[in-house]
């Protein structure tokens, strides 16, 4: 829904953030107590959130995710299931660095020295004494030939880079078991198809939150003003951090852990090869072994017509404020490398992601900077049991995953089932 104004209406419950979490939390409500009324509020013009699938023409239609793409750890992942039930596909093909991925490089001697080394400073980590925080970069060994490809792991994890990346933060990941798999539908289209039983108002930016009351929460919206009894907030931290949301009375606690928590970058850039077979279906190669500044490369994923590049940190940003054609340059040059010069004249840009732009989100998941790990839980944490919030970070283990963010909307929408008992 798009058009519907808001004033003057009452709900029992009001959802802020149609993507996964925001999503999760409407359904599972639902199912709970289907005698709550309650409507889920969305800023932009889609629902998804950070989960957006398109399926551009010139490529055939091909569903490709330009946000969350895996169901990492799918075997306990709640949208593995979710998608089954729904009619969508499991595509069960090896993720490329999992046991049988198509891991291109997996036997060359730079790739085999490199996971070595990567793997040592992972071992760092959980070996960490959880005592006090550090950042990641602390862990680097300054003689290590390595470093630029621990740097760029790095960066593919968390968004950031090493030296604003908290240690426990990342010893505490856990996305659950695996394998990884994929949606060929899309992940985004598996969000917004769950969203189908939900009265969603799309373009209904929630600019201030009013909680004075003893009775009810009052909410100012671009919609008009509506009244809840319980609100769930699922947006990034960083429209949190921002105020992008004003709150009365204010909560500084939430704003202050929002902003320790913020959004690191990545974003993917999809080409199109003018002769698509001759590359391999669902290969993958990583640009460099050598800089943390790299892109990593899946070659033709699902049999697609498109080799989809991936960058993260420091490197997507400075391609997002260059530009479609300098993230294009970029690619070619690392995949000449693998390839040979004559890829140059195979390749076209096609779409790509601008996560850090998109005005409602302002990024892509969350990391905690050195010392802030322990505010995932101060951010999640209800409000005078009347304002929950929920996200892929307030998830303690799961963030940064869509299954993270919906099990903390599923976790809000028990306690509010209880509450307004």
């Amino acid at each position: 829904m798009s058009g519907e104004t808001l004033a003057g209406g009452s709900v029992d419950v009001a959802i802020i953030g149609a993507g996964a979490a925001g999503v999760g939390a409407a359904r599972r409500l639902q199912a709970l107590r289907p005698d709550l009324s309650l409507v889920l509020l969305e800023a932009s013009d889609r629902i998804g959130g950070r989960a957006r699938t398109v399926r551009p023409a010139d490529l055939g239609g091909f569903a490709l995710d330009l946000g969350c793409g895996w169901l990492h750890g799918a075997r306990t992942n709640a949208w593995t299931g979710i998608a089954e039930e729904i009619g969508l596909t499991v595509d069960r093909t090896p993720a490329p660095w999992s046991e049988g991925g198509r891991q291109l490089q997996r036997d060359d001697s730079d790739a085999k020295a490199a996971r070595i080394a990567a793997n040592e400073f992972f071992e760092r980590i959980y070996a960490h004494d959880g005592e006090e925080d550090a950042a990641l970069s602390a862990l680097l060994t300054s003689d290590n030939p390595w470093n630029g490809y621990i740097q760029a792991l790095g960066a593919f994890l968390t968004g950031a880079e090493l030296d604003r990346s908290s240690v426990i933060d990342q010893s505490r990941y856990d996305p659950g078991q695996g394998p990884d798999w994929r949606v060929r539908q899309g992940y985004g289209t598996l969000v917004a198809t769950y969203a189908a039983p939900v009265m969603v108002h799309t373009g209904a930016e929630v600019r201030r939150i009013d909680h004075s009351a003893v009775d009810h929460v009052s909410l100012s919206t671009a919609k008009g003003d509506l009244r809840a009894k319980a609100v769930i907030i699922a947006v990034s931290t960083n429209i949190l951090a921002a105020e992008r949301i004003a709150f009365w009375p204010p909560l500084p606690d939430k704003v202050e852990a929002a902003s320790q928590l913020p959004l690191g970058l990545a974003n993917k850039l999809f080409l199109q090869p003018r002769t698509p077979e001759a590359f391999p279906a669902d290969g993958h190669i990583l640009g460099s072994y050598h800089s943390g500044r790299t892109g990593g490369y899946q070659l033709r994923p699902f049999g697609a017509p498109v080799i989809e590049a991936y960058f993260a940190g420091d490197l997507a940003h400075d391609l997002e404020r260059e530009g479609i054609d300098a993230a294009f340059d970029f690619s070619v040059e690392q995949l000449k490398r693998f390839f040979g010069s004559g890829i140059e004249g195979m390749l076209s840009p096609a779409v790509m992601s601008t996560w850090a732009s998109e005005p409602f989100v302002g990024g892509s998941y969350s990391y905690a900077v050195p010392g802030a790990s322990d505010l995932r839980q101060v951010l999640a944490a209800p409000h005078d049991q009347r304002l929950f919030f929920a996200g892929e970070a307030c998830s303690r283990m799961r963030y940064s995953t869509a299954h993270g963010a919906y099990e903390t909307g599923s976790a809000a929408a028990e306690a509010i089932a209880k509450t307004l008992a």
